[in-house]
């Protein structure tokens, strides 16, 4: 299972409140998997490198179909601005039609707290998507 551990981009005061953001992403079929990692490594590397962007990082299970991801962000305005910008935003479109399932949760942490744990992650997705 590749993991992509934490890795920090823009420092943030360790008193500010952040966002955190974490997303469990499963395609329909193997066959959709090296397709998905590659457009994953992609988007890494683009968040890496958008403004607001205080850390991530990128788990994911091949055989299962399911790729994890973690990232933390000054504000919600600062996710949207990712997600809007290219390459980001083609590649989901694209991605789309290859999804079986993908859950999002958004928190606030101090960045203090910052690395997130995967464990706090997956309790996190596993609670919303149990409704």
């Amino acid at each position: 299972m590749p993991t992509l551990p934490w890795s920090p981009v823009e420092p943030a005061d360790p008193g500010a409140e952040v966002t955190v953001m974490a997303s469990r992403l499963e395609v329909r079929s193997l066959r959709h998997v090296p397709g998905f990692l590659l457009a994953s490594m992609t988007l890494l590397r683009q968040a890496r490198r958008s403004d607001g962007a205080h850390g991530v990082a990128l788990k994911a299970q091949l055989l299962r179909r399911t790729f994890w991801t973690l990232s933390a962000w000054r504000d919600e305005k600062a996710i949207r601005a990712y997600a809007a910008a290219e390459p980001h935003r083609s590649s989901m479109r694209a991605k789309r039609a290859v999804m079986r399932d993908s859950t999002f949760v958004f928190w606030q942490v101090k960045a203090a707290e910052l690395p997130i744990t995967w464990e706090e992650a997956r309790r996190r997705i596993a609670a919303d998507r149990r409704g």
